[in-house]
């Protein structure tokens, strides 16, 4: 089966305060669509309650590139939100998300959605532990990320998927309608859980490798975001435990 050129694809970009980076990243994903894709496609910026001018900076790139950059504007902060909100009112084939830093390199795109457009999966990843990849990273951000693998592991060993928080995501549509529904977390969690929600549901994940180069000017708070990461784990670990006892 190959993947039609009448399919779409929805890329969303998340954003709070991305006024210093907004613009070049948005072109360069603009580019790379137009230039390596033979799918119809469209970018929508999503943004989380910026302070600064990152909404009025994506409204003109909205209308340079008028019809294939839309603007979303929420009055609350959360990746999980943006995705939410953008994924659950998309009419596309196939939506997807990447970090606005582009940290994940753009030629890992086409092997990200090509397994959905094709009808092989439903859910696709990219994950950074897999042999292939190529990572560059400070080694504190390294060791936080693995051990969270490796909790998430602890906690729901028979789990197929290895990065649980790369920022570089898609699923289709019918995925999205039944998947996100199920998930509680609104911020960093979303991820995990809704890769959680997917096994739980029977989804086969697909994996792809890819290469990584950490933003050293993210404004992640990665301690803040492993602890709420772990409180979510427990939470739904609790949940699975009690719908476990329930059966028996």
């Amino acid at each position: 089966m190959t993947a039609s050129p009448e399919r779409t694809v929805e890329v969303v970009l998340p954003v709070f305060n991305e006024a210093i980076t907004l613009e070049k990243s948005v072109t360069a994903v603009f580019n790379y669509l137009q230039q390596q894709t033979r799918f119809r496609w469209r970018i929508t910026i999503v943004d989380n309650a910026s302070t600064d001018s990152t909404l009025s900076i994506a409204s003109g790139l909205a209308e340079r590139f008028g019809g294939l950059v839309f603007v979303e504007h929420l009055s609350e902060k959360g990746r999980g939100l943006a995705l939410r909100h953008a994924w659950l009112q998309s009419n596309a084939d196939v939506v997807a998300y990447m970090d606005i830093d582009l940290s994940t390199n753009l030629r890992n795109f086409l092997p990200l959605v090509n397994p959905l457009l094709e009808g092989y999966v439903q859910v696709s990843i990219g994950n950074r532990l897999l042999p292939g990849a190529k990572v560059e990273r400070q080694i504190k951000r390294e060791i936080i990320s693995r051990s969270y693998n490796l909790l998430v592991k602890a906690f729901f060993p028979f789990r197929q998927f290895g990065d649980a928080q790369c920022g570089f995501k898609a699923l289709t549509r019918a995925a999205v309608q039944e998947l996100v529904p199920l998930v509680a977390d609104n911020q960093w969690f979303f991820d995990t859980e809704l890769l959680l929600r997917a096994e739980q549901l029977g989804y086969e994940i697909h994996q792809a490798p890819v290469e990584w180069i950490e933003d050293l000017d993210s404004s992640v708070k990665i301690i803040r975001t492993a602890f709420d990461d772990v409180v979510g784990l427990l939470r739904v670990r609790c949940q699975s435990l009690t719908r476990a006892k329930r059966r028996m």
